[in-house]
């Protein structure tokens, strides 16, 4: 019987065994409640943190004296390690320097987890926002890329998620956290930051800008293919179906990272490769010019920073800038609009087929007339031959030499964006400004903001 019985009793132990590795906080979390919880207890009252004898938590030296004692008169207990390393990540919660570190000189265990959040001193000190802790703790031996066994976020990963903790995000590079370090997923620092951002309860664009300027690689890639191009135009085609508000302000969120992201070496128009090789996303070039007259300021601003008017990948076999503004410019106005929306969405085509002209590296020939979208009504159809007519003039005629001088100017002057360059330059002031961008839409009404498809607004 015993021999039948065995091998279910390894099978036992070694499951006991497997959870207690995977899973300690079963048996951790007993033991804060009912072994060393007094001791927590104990010192967190003589903090001031809780109990009926509070006292004034700025009072640091005496409340540091008291301390010191009740370690001291502590320190004989079977339990005082773990109480002790269990208050170093309360009081690392709190920002309490001087406590945690009388709790570091009795040996309080940095790498201490929380049975229940995974999370250790440093990591909670990240969360909490308290950067002089943080500093404290690596400064006294903390493990900087430290990853929880829960989200395998390292502390870096959790400074660039929010707003609020860019004075941790600050400290973590300046003590020399790897900015380009990833996580089971490949998943980096900057991937956190897109992935936590929705440009309305997490507008992070500093915590951004500073990981791109410190070296964060914006053509990382997680092992599910995801990159920040891809995380920037999810959440722009969010904004699609978004209300008026809603889309205004994640529009706003969007353009300004899709500068940054542009100005440190990311390829807007180039197709997202899906995991399985095959299948391919639309790029945020793409998605932007398919939807122009609602994602306006961010297409105007991809051709301003040379944003190539084809695939970069597939070249112009793939899509053209020109046959997607006009399919886009087709549904706009077979929709039921008044004169003065067609007339909008008719401008904006323009303004943009002449940035494109302008200012991008690759403008493929014009497609054959042949593959205009077709419109039932003859005064909806009649605009698309007239803008199609104008373009094929254009073609004909070669371009001006000061449009051919400025567009080779500015392509010497790449990557983007180079208002400083321009500026550095020895032209006349008017020479210069021929050659920054064209922002003259922007004081059309209603062009410097995103719009939600009309189902949403």
């Amino acid at each position: 019987m015993w021999e039948e019985l065995l091998p279910v009793l390894e099978w036992r132990g070694e499951i006991v065994a497997q959870r207690e590795h995977t899973m300690p906080f079963l048996h951790g979390f007993r033991r804060i409640v009912y072994e060393y919880q007094p001791l927590v207890d104990a010192v967190m009252c003589v903090l001031g943190v809780e109990g009926e004898n509070q006292r004034r938590r700025d009072d640091e030296e005496s409340i540091s004296g008291a301390l010191v004692e009740l370690l001291d008169r502590e320190s004989q207990s079977a339990v005082f390690m773990e109480g002790i390393s269990y208050c170093l990540f309360r009081v690392s919660d709190l920002g309490l320097v001087n406590a945690a570190q009388v709790l570091l000189r009795y040996g309080a265990d940095l790498n201490f987890e929380d049975p229940v959040s995974y999370y250790n001193p440093l990591h909670i000190a990240v969360l909490r926002n308290k950067p002089d802790m943080v500093q404290m703790l690596i400064s006294h031996g903390a493990e900087i890329e430290k990853r929880d066994r829960i989200h395998e976020s390292s502390p870096l990963d959790l400074a660039g998620e929010e707003v609020d903790k860019l004075a941790c995000l600050h400290v973590l590079l300046d003590l020399g956290a790897d900015v380009n370090a990833k996580d089971k997923n490949g998943k980096t620092a900057l991937l956190h930051a897109l992935a936590s951002s929705d440009g309305l309860t997490v507008n992070n664009v500093d915590n951004i800008q500073l990981l791109l300027e410190r070296g964060a690689d914006v053509n990382a890639t997680t092992h599910d293919g995801e990159t920040p191009m891809s995380s920037l135009t999810f959440l722009v085609k969010e904004a699609l179906d978004s209300s008026a508000d809603d889309a205004k302000e994640i529009g706003r969120f969007c353009t300004r990272v899709a500068r940054l992201l542009i100005s440190h070496g990311a390829d807007p128009s180039c197709c997202l490769n899906a995991t399985d090789g095959e299948v391919w996303e639309h790029s945020l070039t793409y998605t932007s010019l398919e939807n122009f007259d609602l994602l306006f300021p961010l297409t105007a601003l991809l051709l301003q920073q040379g944003a190539s008017f084809v695939c970069s990948h597939h070249s112009a076999s793939y899509w053209t800038g020109q046959q997607l503004i006009f399919a886009r410019l087709a549904e706009a106005l077979g929709e039921a609009l008044d004169a003065a929306e067609a007339a909008d969405v008719l401008a904006k085509a323009e303004a943009l087929l002449d940035l494109a002209t302008i200012c991008s590296p690759v403008v493929p020939p014009l497609f054959a007339r042949s593959q205009l979208p077709a419109l039932e009504q003859v005064s909806t159809h009649q605009p698309l031959l007239e803008l199609y007519s104008r373009l094929e003039e254009q073609e004909r005629r070669p371009l001006t030499l000061r449009c051919l001088c400025r567009r080779l100017i500015r392509r010497c002057l790449q990557p983007w964006p180079f208002e400083e360059k321009v500026k550095a330059l020895p032209l006349p002031d008017r020479l210069k400004d021929s050659l920054l961008p064209e922002n003259g839409w922007t004081d059309r009404a209603g062009w410097d903001r995103f719009k939600p498809r009309r189902s949403q607004r």
